[in-house]
């Protein structure tokens, strides 16, 4: 996740793509500790953030951020990522890939304006409902030719790794259906 992009070369989209150096190293001094933090769900905000004070016979008593002190069953509980991983720009790199995991990834990059995140080889994307300084002549340049781990997550990155792999095996255009399904039987 560490920035080793300048991002002076996206203009002024660069805070909406990545946080900067400082912000992430910020995050990966912050002390945890896995068998102590963990998600249950919860009917408001889905899934919330829980502290583990003491397990014993399938139930966990839990402390939440606004210091209630709960009983759940403990497969109710989804195991918590480092947060080295806080806003992680692939998904696939989380430790422990679960639902509030997920959802907690794409809540932290979207109320920081970052829309864009990848989920594997998916790009999942979260309306930011107003426009959002990302679909310049600017970015547009600092995407092309890169390969997606070389840059941040964006929808740009997929269109251009897209075309240059259609260049790279001659395919063009609406061809790109033949030259793939005609490519199939040579490969079995």
């Amino acid at each position: 996740m560490s920035s080793l992009l300048d991002m002076s070369e996206f203009g002024e989209a660069a805070d909406y793509l990545r946080k900067s150096d400082k912000e992430l190293m910020k995050l990966q001094t912050i002390p945890f500790d896995g068998k102590k933090k963990g998600w249950i769900p919860d009917e408001k905000e889905a899934y919330i953030e829980v502290e583990i004070k003491e397990s014993s016979g399938g139930k966990v008593t839990v402390e939440t951020k606004d210091k209630r002190v709960l009983s759940v069953k403990e497969d109710d509980i989804q195991q918590m990522n480092p947060p080295k991983f806080d806003m992680i720009e692939d998904m696939a790199m989380l430790t422990h890939l679960n639902e509030a995991s997920v959802l907690s990834n794409l809540r932290r990059r979207y109320a920081n304006w970052m829309i864009y995140t990848y989920s594997g080889l998916f790009c999942v994307t979260v309306n930011p409902y107003k426009w959002l300084p990302v679909y310049t002549a600017t970015v547009v340049a600092a995407y092309r030719g890169k390969r997606r781990s070389e840059a941040p997550p964006h929808i740009y990155s997929i269109a251009d790794n897209a075309y240059n792999d259609m260049v790279r095996s001659k395919c063009h255009g609406s061809s790109s259906l033949y030259c793939a399904s005609a490519a199939l039987p040579s490969s079995l």
